[in-house]
This record gives structure tokens, sequence and C-alpha cells, in this order.
């Protein structure tokens, strides 16, 4: 599936839309410098929360998802399963899930949850709130696949 075309503002339309991380690489990850370095940020992050084995979906938003050529970082949203476990984890993963320092160290913005961990909301409605810029509009995320 490919990913639909930026809108006028230079942003994916209102949803969220399903892509590998090679689809979303293909339309974000190149042209200028920036965009090169924060495409390795983001591989390197996919590949730090593969690497756990409990990894569900990763959500992408922000400024590396639009028309922007110098993104500042990357932007996402990490959900585990419920079998997660930080203490056993690598101390490079846990760095990157320590939101301070995934941005000193990675050049990102990281969040992440079990579903377990949500009580107000389903995970459903939690993924769909990503979608609610600081302005209260709307924008479009990246759901990415395993």
């Amino acid at each position: 599936m490919t990913l639909p075309n930026l809108n006028l503002a230079g942003e994916l339309p209102e949803g969220i839309h399903t892509a590998t991380i090679d689809e979303v690489i293909a339309q974000f990850g190149s042209g200028t410098p920036q965009q090169m370095t924060v495409t390795q940020r983001l591989q390197r992050i996919y590949q730090l929360a593969k690497s756990t084995d409990h990894l569900e979906r990763i959500l992408i938003f922000g400024s590396y998802i639009t028309a922007k050529p110098e993104p500042n970082d990357i932007d996402v949203v990490i959900i585990f399963d419920d079998d997660f476990e930080m203490a056993v984890c690598s101390e490079e993963v846990k760095n990157f899930l320590n939101h301070q320092q995934a941005a000193e160290e990675f050049g990102a913005s990281v969040f992440w949850i079990r579903p377990s961990l949500l009580f107000l909301e389903t995970l459903d409605e939690f993924i769909a709130g990503w979608q609610v810029k600081r302005d209260g509009t709307r924008r479009g995320i990246i759901e990415v696949r395993k």
C-alpha cells in the first residue's frame, strides 16, 4: 500500500495511514541531508524496538512526514505488547525509551506504551489522539507495520 500524496499544507491528509518502514523511507527519507539524517535515526529506533521482540506498532508524526525539507527530529510512539518489560532490555533500548535521553542521544521524541497501561481509552482511541496537533487541528499520521 502506498502512502497518499501530501495536501496543500504539505502534510498527509487526516487519518491513520498504514505503511511499512520501507514505504515510509521511500517517501520521506531522501532529499536534503537533514532528511537523510533523520531517516537514519528512524531506522535505528525501528531496529531497536524490533530487537525487543515485543513491538506491535510504531506511529510516526511530526515534521518528518511532511514536505518540510529540514525536519528537526523524528517523533514516534512505540506500542509494545503487554509482555514487554523494560527491566530486561539492553541499555541502548532503555536509553531510547527514556524521553530525555532519546532527544539527546537519538535526536528523537519517543513515547511508548503497553496496551494494558490504558485505562480511560481503547488503543484505537489512543492512536487516533496522536492525529491532533497542538493547535487542535488534525493531521495524518503513519502506523508502521512490523
